[in-house]
This record gives C-alpha cells, structure tokens and sequence, in this order.
C-alpha cells in the first residue's frame, strides 16, 4: 500500500503504537486533493522585521520542489496568511503535491480552482506583507509537539495531516498497513451480519500495545 492508500487514521495509529508524535495539531485540508502524500520541504516564518528584507516567504522553497514534494511551513501564530494564490499557482504548475501550514492560508478559492492541495489551521483574508516574513527554508522546523525534517513523509487528507521521520518510514508504514489490514477484516465482519462488539472484541483496544 502507499502512504495515501493508507491514510492519516493509520498512520497515526502506527506512530502511537511506535511511540512517535506525527500529527499537525489544527491542521486539517482547506482545498484540493483528498489526499496526498510526499517528501517534505520546509519553510520557517516569523514576525515581520526578525529576518532582513528579501523574497517573498515561501518562493525559494516553491522554486526548488516539485512532483513528490510537499512545502512545509511553521507558521509564528496570528492571523496573517503563511501562504497565497500566487503561490499555490506556482506550486501547481511546478507539480508539488501540496503544502502544509501550521497557520492561515488565504486565497483558498484560487487552490481549489486548480484543484492545489493546501492545508492549514483556517482561511484569511488577511495579507503575511508587513506581518510575517520567511527566516528560513530547508532546515527542521516544529509545527505544535511535531518536528518536521527536509525528507520526511508528509501524508495528508480529510482527517488532518501526520509526518513520518524518514528514518522511520519502512516501520511505520509497515505498522500502518497491518492496521489497515486487521481493520478491513473486523469490518467484513461486520459487513457480513457479525455484531460490532464481537466483531471488535476486546483485542481492539489492545490492537497498537
């Protein structure tokens, strides 16, 4: 199965079972695919005038990604978006499979237009000019208890957004799929006529020890 096969409910499953955090606190799907997946590019915003003046946040990490990618961005809190059309429109025609932002997006109509994956915590109308600027880009970043480095696995659909630690992908994505598997069977059992309390059983609740 891959990793969008398998779903954020999965992957998350996984991770608790391996003790590992993965999901984005508050960060759920504002347009696009219904699911996607990839390797993570990282952007890092903070308070307008905390880095110099240069380009436009987010752009030198649209420039460098593309098919199998994800932008990644840590968002320092407010109400000013991490994210916009034109970026979503560059994004788009560059083949990057979505971004992720621990913070507001704005211009979600135009991503949904193109049909450009963004996920977010909300929708603003409200400009990142004079308000927010990019630190820094490809470098680990911390979205809530999450740490998200350049490479990891990013998965993101209906339920919210997980990352993978590269150096844990084969293991977690195997743990995922065994979740999937032993779920698909209790409901075809239920699908069949078997009651849901026997079908679960009490191994369900032990199923990620």
């Amino acid at each position: 199965m891959t990793p969008t096969d398998l779903g954020t409910c999965a992957l998350s499953d996984a991770l608790d079972a391996l003790g590992l955090p993965g999901v984005l606190p508050g960060v759920r799907a504002l347009s696009g695919s219904a699911r996607v997946a990839g390797r993570a590019v990282t952007v890092t915003l903070g308070p307008a005038g905390s880095a110099p003046a240069g380009r436009h946040l987010c752009t030198a990490a649209v420039d460098a990604a593309g098919p199998g990618d994800v932008v990644v961005v840590a968002h320092p809190g407010g109400d000013a978006a991490g994210w916009g059309g034109i970026l979503s429109l560059a994004a788009h025609r560059r083949g990057i499979e979505g971004v992720v932002i621990g913070g507001p997006a704005r211009d979600v109509d135009e991503a949904r237009a193109l049909g450009f994956a963004v996920f977010g915590t909300a929708a603003t109308p409200v400009t990142a000019r004079g308000r927010i600027a990019e630190i820094a880009w490809n470098e680990p970043i911390a979205i809530g208890p999450v740490l998200v480095a350049p490479g990891d696995l990013v998965v993101g659909d209906e339920n919210g957004v997980v990352v993978v630690p590269a150096t844990r992908r084969t293991e977690v994505l195997e743990r995922a799929a065994a979740i999937v598997e032993r779920e698909a069977a209790i409901a075809a059992a239920v699908r069949s006529g078997t009651p849901v309390a026997e079908a679960m059983g009490a191994s369900y609740e032990r199923m990620l020890s």
